[in-house]
């Protein structure tokens, strides 16, 4: 599907949209109204939510053609989602429009190219059961942090993506933070005086945070630095790096918590780290907040159960 982000909504929503259709007839698997959406407010509501999905991909997978999204990228843009704490009717508004979504792609491949396309979407009911008392978090926790992310990185297939897993688990860093890395974002070593090592950093721009520094452990530093030497740039595809951590943590025994996970086992460490150094609980939050690049220190909070 080619066009801008507006415009591939716009036709998709013009497969499912079907004002004043009853609901009886939106319910019966047998009429062409069949998961249709009736109201208006209710489509421009979705395709809202649809744009600014289509604009995630855009932005961090490099994905232009809503046709090629898979289950993968909805599991993604959710934990996206939840790790800035929405409300329970706005993760649930964000589902069903994704589930919106599913059946317009499917409409969609029938009606302009008379083909049977699957698209399963059904993994967001899941992340949304999961996540359904976001405000009540140490009520229904659901931990996320590998139980042994230095197995987990030495089992990945290609040595890119465990240099990418060891950045995120040292430094916190999220996807977008280590899927294309710089020689002029690099910027040598720095003292830490929370742990009382020298460690290496570079400067991370990830959307939806704030920008700043990466603190990794010198040696992985080396790493990286050497990999952009031979390659110019540290680049890696996020499918490729998804599917590869998916892989090991089966062979590792590990739930399948995508690289997500490893910030989970960072924020935990480093809290930890922080404590050893005599800092208070909340300052502590703070730090780390500040750290992983979160606009309130409460956020933290949900990454340290379990």
């Amino acid at each position: 599907m080619r066009g801008s982000v507006y415009y591939q909504s716009a036709l998709l929503a013009k497969q499912i949209f079907e004002s004043g259709a009853k609901k009886e007839n939106r319910i019966d698997p047998n009429h062409p109204h069949f998961q249709k959406v009736a109201s208006f407010q209710t489509m421009e509501s979705y395709r809202n939510i649809w744009n600014n999905f289509f604009n995630y991909l855009k932005e961090h997978w490099c994905i232009k053609d809503a046709e090629k999204i898979s289950s993968e990228h909805i599991t993604a843009y959710l934990d996206y989602k939840i790790e800035y704490y929405p409300s329970k009717l706005y993760l649930q508004k964000i589902v069903s429009a994704l589930g919106k979504l599913e059946v317009a792609l499917q409409l969609f491949g029938k009606n302009i190219y008379n083909e049977t396309r699957h698209y399963d979407f059904s993994i967001r009911q899941y992340i949304l059961d999961e996540a359904r008392n976001l405000d009540l978090v140490a009520d229904n926790y659901h931990h996320r942090a590998y139980n042994n992310p230095e197995l987990l990185i030495a089992s990945l297939s290609d040595p890119a993506h465990q240099l990418a897993a060891r950045i995120q688990y040292e430094g916190g860093a999220r996807i977008e933070g280590v899927a294309l890395i710089k020689a002029e974002q690099l910027q040598g070593t720095v003292f830490d005086s929370i742990t009382n090592q020298e460690k290496a950093f570079y400067i991370s721009k990830e959307k939806g945070g704030k920008c700043g520094p990466v603190s990794i452990n010198c040696e992985t530093y080396n790493l990286l630095m050497e990999y952009i030497k031979r390659h110019r740039h540290f680049k890696i595809n996020r499918q490729h790096y998804w599917n590869d951590l998916k892989q090991a943590a089966i062979l590792c025994k590990e739930n399948t918590e995508s690289s997500h996970g490893l910030r989970w086992n960072f924020a935990k460490r480093r809290m930890f780290e922080y404590a050893q150094a005599g800092h208070s609980y909340l300052d502590s939050l703070k730090q780390v907040s500040n750290e992983m690049k979160h606009n309130r220190a409460s956020i933290t909070e949900h990454y340290l159960g379990g």
